[in-house]
């Protein structure tokens, strides 16, 4: 997948990892509505330059129910793993030191503002929000808000905001719900079946450097179920099923 200009820098995913990786890090200013620190940076490797949100460890904030110190580690699993689909759900995302110590750092997205959040993550017939659905339950998203959302120019639609993924606990809280219940649809079962060939090798093994063996496993787990299911999950009832604010 490449990276159109009109969402982006104009780079190709291979070419933003090495920049996102590799590249210096300026912080240019400070994302204000995140819960966490997150900054937003330029990074330049001499040759390219692009505009990307940097959170680092030392600014998240503790919680009760996560690891204190693993969100931006999460974050990096959940694009694993949206890479690992093809469908190119979450931004280039990696791991890396910055200018307030180790951290995610993640290809910044223009959005569209002209379309209207609340309308959008209600819609029933947009493919790539039943798509980002799926990953939702893969990673076990806890906090899927309709401002994760990032609609671009072209039409796409991005996911961000992942740190509270992958816990082994069903944890699923989304505003996507307008499937649940519904059959997958063929396409998505093939990659559920991939995604369970790789969590058997090598995106198992990447994943196991972010996660625990336990979560690695339960993430499995959870690819099983909604192939033995052929639907999408629906609310447990366990757990509040939409997050607060849902925007």
């Amino acid at each position: 997948m490449a990276l159109e200009a009109d969402d982006s820098p104009g780079i190709s995913v291979p070419d933003a990892l090495v920049l996102l990786s590799a590249g210096e890090l300026s912080i240019e200013g400070r994302v204000m509505d995140a819960s966490n620190a997150s900054f937003y940076c330029a990074v330049d490797d001499g040759v390219r330059t692009a505009a990307c949100v940097y959170k680092p460890v030392a600014g998240e904030r503790p919680l009760w129910d996560f690891p204190d110190g693993t969100l931006a580690e999460r974050e990096v699993a959940a694009y694993e793993v949206s890479a690992a689909t093809g469908w190119g759900i979450v931004p280039p995302t990696v791991y890396r030191e910055g200018p307030a110590g180790p951290g995610m750092v993640q290809l910044w997205i223009d959005v569209d503002e002209d379309v209207e959040i609340g309308r959008l993550m209600r819609r029933r017939d947009l493919e790539r929000l039943r798509e980002i659905a799926v990953l939702d339950a893969v990673i076990n998203n806890s906090d899927r808000k309709g401002g994760h959302l990032l609609p671009t120019a072209r039409g796409e639609v991005y996911g961000i905001d992942h740190g509270v993924t992958f816990s082994v606990e069903n944890k699923l809280r989304t505003v996507l719900w307008q499937w649940a219940g519904a059959r997958l649809r063929p396409q998505m079962l093939a990659v559920l079946a991939d995604l369970r060939t790789g969590l058997d090798a090598e995106l198992g093994e990447r994943l196991g450097e972010l996660l625990t063996r336990r979560e690695v496993r339960q993430t499995r787990f959870r690819v099983e179920t909604l192939l033995s299911t052929g639907r999408h999950p629906e609310p447990s009832g366990d757990w509040p099923p939409v997050p607060w604010p849902p925007i």
